[in-house]
């Protein structure tokens, strides 16, 4: 198959923990042959959706893991699939990139389908299923988001469009700092924030298990560094081998289906204790780290996924 890769910058990635690395090298042990551009290159071109890049080999070599091709412009429709992998924030920019790959069905089978990544933000899909999430508010109004405070307690407020742990803050009862976050975000961004009842659980770890076409093919273990709330990996936290848990197996019999049915075929959720906090859509991780601990080709999973979506 012809596979293009709409991804950040290639370059800088770590090919030991990059998530779309992987799978373009899985791709490319298939027999498929690659093509790799950056959001920035997409376009709408007189009713074709084009893509200025480069065709792509990958090897497992550091600082030496892509091998561009010629730079070239290509129309999108001749691939067999587009991934779309570029991290958030899920701004307009992101958005308007998830329009314009709509276009391109139902000939081309874009990963995970824009239309519902679109309509699937991280934070915000879970509300789909209050029986599974901490308690949580969603909101701009300071009135509001302190009376969440006020009844729970401790509090984790973040971004309601972040990633990577960016900008998140735990609030303890009594902190005094709420009026200047909020002052803070709001002087920047009109979108809400979302703020979470904390979960001590995350002390022993937030779990990351990966579903392939809805259904988890196993989890990892993101500890928080010493001295930090946040287990995000980009921020320190380490990974731990671990096992599914009933509860876990539970929240994923939830999700699953509707996963699945809306072309959702590579996800991770996050799970603390037994909350479910986010579902990762837009750009999940951690299948390296996944494959390492479990043995598993958990890369080769998702591509049959997708070569039996195309058959």
């Amino acid at each position: 198959m012809k596979i293009a890769f709409q991804m950040d910058p290639i370059g800088p990635i770590n090919i030991n923990a990059d998530s779309t690395f992987r799978l373009a090298e899985e791709a490319q042990a298939r027999g498929h042959e690659l093509f790799y551009y950056t959001p920035d290159k997409l376009a709408y071109e007189e009713g074709r959706v084009t893509a200025r890049g480069w065709p792509l080999t990958v090897q497992r070599v550091v600082g030496d893991h892509a091998i561009l091709g010629d730079e070239q412009t290509v129309d999108l429709a001749e691939f067999d699939v587009v991934w779309l992998r570029q991290d958030p924030p899920f701004d307009m920019f992101y958005i308007t990139t998830t329009h314009l790959l709509d276009r391109l069905a139902p000939g081309t089978l874009v990963v995970n389908d824009p239309f519902w990544v679109r309509n699937f933000p991280e934070k915000l899909l879970i509300l789909d299923f209050p029986e599974l999430m901490p308690p949580t508010t969603i909101a701009r109004d300071l009135g509001t988001i302190r009376a969440f405070k006020d009844r729970h307690g401790d509090v984790i407020l973040k971004p309601l469009y972040g990633n990577g742990g960016a900008g998140v803050f735990l609030l303890r009862e009594g902190d005094s700092n709420l009026s200047s976050l909020h002052e803070m975000f709001t002087g920047f961004s009109r979108e809400p924030l979302i703020v979470q009842k904390f979960l001590p659980e995350v002390s022993a770890g937030d779990k990351r298990v990966i579903l392939v076409d809805g259904a988890p093919v196993g989890a990892i273990n993101r500890v928080p560094a010493k001295g930090e709330t946040r287990s995000n990996m980009h921020v320190g936290g380490r990974p731990e081998k671990v096992d599914l848990t009933e509860r876990d197996m539970e929240i994923c019999a939830a999700i699953g289906p509707l996963l699945r049915e809306k072309g959702q075929v590579f996800v991770g959720i996050d799970v603390i204790g037994k909350y479910l906090t986010e579902i990762n859509v837009t750009s999940p991780t951690g299948i390296q780290e996944l494959e390492r601990f479990d043995g598993v080709n958990i890369a080769a999973k998702i591509w049959e996924a997708i070569e039996a979506r195309r058959a």
